[in-house]
């Protein structure tokens, strides 16, 4: 029985690559029963070869950047998958330098038919950390904070999500009682006990990575815009705006613009 807790993971803090993936956002998924080149092919990646180490990876990243001319608004990037031993035989671990953007999710339920996806992602300097839990094509657990899940089985995990260190009551709600945690630790943790695969420094510093530049996703459609606002006094402001309330002020503003100015008489 794996019994590794948030404290198995403290190395995170004094790792100056752990550093480098939450400063730019990253995105970390393993993927079971299936292999790299799998698992890029699903993605649509654009084989790029293969990088040796992080620094490899790193170096295709910004290679594509730069030929981007480091277009702030394209979201292509890099992608670096290997093999890993696991829980149930042989998974795929893929990094990417992605700004915690994740792998689209028709592609994850794909990848986790028959079997099982976990990922974790930063999104850099906001920051949200999320953490998604697939099984046989479901998403069966995900959350930014771990007393808020969502999912088709949102309260499965609670007993692990306490194990690992996270203070939650048995309910699953917020344990004031229980003492705080690195909660990126824990996520790893967690991560350690779906999947049997121990992240260390040194296992992503030093893997062969096979690369692919994973295509920009196409724009989901959107329905509307929530507001969720708390200002300096602790007021919090929560308003949502259909598209159809958006696109009506959108036009008006529009014709505002559109009207000719009368000028005054000249004196």
């Amino acid at each position: 029985m794996n019994s590794v807790t948030a404290h198995d993971y403290t190395w995170i803090r004094t790792s100056p690559l752990f550093r480098h993936m939450m400063e730019s956002g990253y995105t970390l998924t393993l993927i079971r029963g299936r292999t790299p080149r799998e698992v890029l092919r699903a993605m649509e990646a654009e084989p790029r070869g293969t990088g040796e180490g992080t620094a490899g990876l790193l170096e295709a990243n910004d290679a594509h950047r730069a030929e981007l001319d480091d277009d702030y608004w394209d979201e292509s990037y890099v992608a670096g998958a290997f093999s890993v031993t696991g829980e149930n035989g042989d998974w795929t671990l893929v990094l990417g330098f992605d700004g915690g953007l994740g792998i689209a999710a028709p592609c994850v339920e794909t990848l986790s038919r028959g079997g099982r996806v976990v990922a974790h992602s930063t999104n850099g300097g906001k920051p949200i950390h999320l953490f998604h839990w697939f099984e046989d094509g479901e998403l069966r657990t995900t959350f930014e904070v771990p007393s808020s899940r969502d999912g088709n089985s949102p309260d499965e995990l609670v007993p692990l999500l306490r194990e690992v260190g996270f203070p939650l009551t048995s309910e699953g709600q917020d344990d004031e009682n229980a003492p705080d945690v690195d909660r990126k630790a824990a996520v790893l943790a967690l991560t350690e006990r779906l999947t049997g695969v121990c992240v260390t420094e040194s296992l992503l510093r030093d893997a062969a990575y096979e690369l692919g530049l994973v295509p920009e996703q196409p724009a989901e459609t959107w329905t509307g815009v929530v507001i969720d606002i708390t200002d300096a006094h602790g007021e919090r402001l929560h308003r949502e705006w259909t598209y159809e309330e958006i696109a009506t002020a959108t036009d008006r503003a529009r014709a505002e613009a559109d009207t000719p100015v009368h000028a005054g008489p000249h004196h």
